[in-house]
């Protein structure tokens, strides 16, 4: 008898020990994501086909602390009217922008096709457009319904209005996962 005494305080102690240590990987997971990020839903089709219109995704607040956009990220940024949006980086500070015949010249090479589609609107980027030492060039995926930076709304993005990088896709639930 007291052989099943004492054993019964083990077991519990190791099943408390258990919960305990799943809570705290919990908590530190959630820490961890929504520390880093935020919540942001997407509005419009601008992002089509990665991102549809009410998608929410998380946004890494942090990453540009450290490094600086890339061409291809696809960015949280504040316009002047306060509004946030989201837009692929296709620009770099000090390049030069253009677009002729539907597609996107970078410094006068022609935009790889993995970050660029037919444009059918040129806009502001009829004329090359010389970005400045902070400054990024945005674009929608979805060309043709985008108002990014070919319109002068937007123009020419500073970096301090760039708020962070999209990094993953939480809504709807069957199409969450990593954006690339």
């Amino acid at each position: 008898m007291e052989f099943y005494i004492n054993e019964e305080p083990g077991i519990l102690r190791r099943v408390v020990t258990w919960i305990t240590d799943i809570i705290v990987v919990i908590a530190i997971a959630c820490f961890t994501v929504y520390g880093f990020g935020t919540q942001i839903p997407v509005s419009g089709s601008s992002m089509q086909p990665l991102l549809n219109d009410r998608d929410v995704v998380l946004m890494n607040r942090l990453v540009y602390d450290f490094s600086a956009p890339e061409r291809g990220d696809i960015v949280v940024f504040q316009r002047e009217d306060q509004k946030l949006n989201i837009k692929r980086v296709i620009g770099l500070p000090g390049e030069t922008v253009q677009i002729r015949n539907g597609q996107v010249y970078i410094d006068g090479e022609v935009l790889p096709k993995e970050n660029s589609s037919f444009v059918a609107s040129a806009g502001l980027a009829e004329n090359p457009v010389l970005l400045g030492e902070d400054e990024y060039f945005l674009l929608g995926d979805n060309r043709d319904s985008s108002e990014d930076s070919r319109f002068a709304n937007v123009g020419n993005v500073k970096k301090d209005q760039i708020i962070g990088k999209v990094w993953l896709k939480i809504a709807p639930l069957l199409e969450i996962g990593l954006i690339q």
